[in-house]
């Protein structure tokens, strides 16, 4: 107890030090790894950013870990982060297997109960995200998509001019008839 708010201002030094060098050292190397490094595009996105918070504060905090340890962990998991989203771009099998699928969970105006309950989302979090955009009424609402970064996206219906093909046919959106 006797440590409780004050060890020594040696510890304090130390970690006012390992701070500012593990700070400049994330920046640096997310500046040179790319804007995908701190984007969460998907669930492994998500995961090496927190991973990297975690071994950061690790750094800074515990004793046992030096800067050139926490700083090699931080390189490895950019590296590997790298190696599996550029394989990913390349091979669409292995993006399949590692990113999750978007999924329609509310179509011309009805919800999708199925898709709802495999997703477990609710019917408030969905009308959230409708509010979010501006949307009033179902009506207005051509789908609602949940995406593989796991945020809502609301399609608007189109105009009715822009709707239908030179037959007069509904035409589907280029960017959900592949969700079909």
């Amino acid at each position: 107890m006797d440590m409780l708010f004050f060890d020594s201002q040696q510890t304090l030094l130390r970690m006012i030090i390992s701070a500012a060098v593990v700070y400049i050292c994330i920046v640096l190397l997310h500046k040179v790894s790319g804007k995908r490094s701190t984007s969460q595009l998907n669930n492994f996105d998500w995961v090496v950013t927190v991973m990297i918070g975690s071994i950061g504060a690790s750094t800074v905090i515990l004793k046992n870990v030096p800067i050139i340890e926490g700083m090699a962990s931080i390189v490895t998991l950019l590296t590997f982060q790298y190696l599996v989203t550029k394989y990913a771009s390349l091979s669409p099998e292995f993006a399949n297997t590692i990113l999750s699928e978007p999924r329609v969970v509310f179509y011309e105006g009805q919800f999708l109960p199925e898709a709802m309950r495999k997703e477990r989302l609710t019917r408030q979090e969905i009308e959230c995200a409708m509010r979010s955009e501006g949307i009033h009424d179902y009506e207005d609402v051509a789908a609602v998509i949940f995406e593989s970064d796991a945020k809502l996206t609301v399609v608007p219906k189109r105009d009715k001019r822009d709707r239908l093909d030179a037959q007069g046919d509904v035409k589907p959106s280029d960017t959900l008839k592949t969700l079909f």
